[in-house]
């Protein structure tokens, strides 16, 4: 089950947080943009600026930080070269030890859902016949709100090949209520039936720790919502969104965690991208600021879990499910 590799991360290190490499060209230093640009004005320079600047991050924060969220629009704006820096960033994130989340939100119809599944949890054909992997991903984000023959191709694929799934659920933008929180004929509201959903789905794939190879995206800038997730569905990791530039903090991000402080990882992007432009490390590397950013936000989390007795890291037994 590879949601216990992400869990025994998570334990290694004791830290539930993720790298998130949400990386524009503006985040990026300048002296580092100058450093770097070999190319001119072109999308090759801008994607190699990115992947260096990925590079160094991950540097820094491989040994403190078992995770990283790769997001795909990011990448995709810099044409074939944004692909290839992706592609790289992945592959980097993977030799240096980390757990790699593929953000791309991806869905759609039949064998086009089979195709998205491929190319980032299975494997594609190639012209003699092999297979191989197209990334260097363990997970990816997908939309369910497609219904389940959108959905069977990748669980499909997180089975046979132990990868894992992150599906939205209740997202952590502002508009996400116009849709997720309208109330169905059955008194659930849109977003309590996609969980419904997402648990059918991980059925059958509980890990040791007691989670599911299918895990949900839910949002820490709507902490009752998360609540009630977290209260209903003991099986479900979630991917949780929201921490630091969109405004949630720990004490709405505790509620995601089970009594041992499993349950759920934290991403910060801008947060770690942009650490070096907070006056307190304004005197600092780009990289060592992240650095101590991540380790502010390890401690910021870990302290909130253990005041509401929900870390016991180091001491977390293994779940028979």
């Amino acid at each position: 089950m590879d949601m216990d590799r992400l869990i025994t991360a998570i334990m290694e290190k004791q830290n539930p947080t993720a790298l998130g490499l949400d990386t524009r060209l503006e985040y990026v230093p300048q002296a580092l943009r100058e450093k770097f640009n070999e190319k001119g004005n072109s999308f090759e320079s801008c994607a190699r600026i990115i992947f260096n600047y990925n590079q160094l991050l991950i540097d820094a924060l491989c040994d403190i930080v078992p995770c990283v969220k790769v997001q795909l629009a990011y990448y995709e704006m810099y044409s074939y070269a944004g692909i290839k820096a992706f592609y790289d960033t992945c592959a980097y994130a993977k030799a240096s030890g980390m757990y790699v989340i593929a953000d791309g939100k991806r869905n759609d119809i039949g064998a086009t859902a089979e195709a998205y599944s491929a190319a980032y949890l299975g494997r594609t054909g190639l012209s003699g016949g092999s297979l191989d992997g197209a990334f260097a991903c363990d997970c990816l984000t997908i939309n369910g709100y497609l219904g389940s023959d959108g959905i069977l191709p990748f669980k499909n694929n997180c089975s046979q090949y132990n990868k894992t799934a992150f599906v939205l659920v209740k997202t952590s933008n502002p508009s996400s209520g116009e849709l997720q929180d309208l109330i169905l004929e059955d008194g659930r509201r849109v977003y309590e039936a996609m969980a419904d959903m997402v648990q059918q789905w991980g059925e059958g794939n509980i890990g040791a720790y007691g989670y599911s190879n299918i895990g949900a995206v839910v949002g820490a800038t709507y902490k009752e919502q998360a609540a009630r997730l977290r209260e209903k569905y003991k099986n479900m990791f979630f991917l949780i969104p929201g921490y630091g530039a969109q405004g949630a903090g720990c004490e709405d991000i505790e509620v995601c965690f089970d009594s041992r402080g499993l349950g759920g990882i934290v991403n910060n992007s801008r947060g770690l991208l942009c650490a070096y432009k907070k006056p307190e490390y304004s005197n600092l590397e780009p990289e060592e600021a992240a650095r101590r950013e991540a380790e502010r936000m390890r401690e910021d989390i870990v302290s909130c879990l253990k005041r509401h007795n929900k870390w016991a890291c180091g001491g977390m037994g293994v779940q028979n499910a």
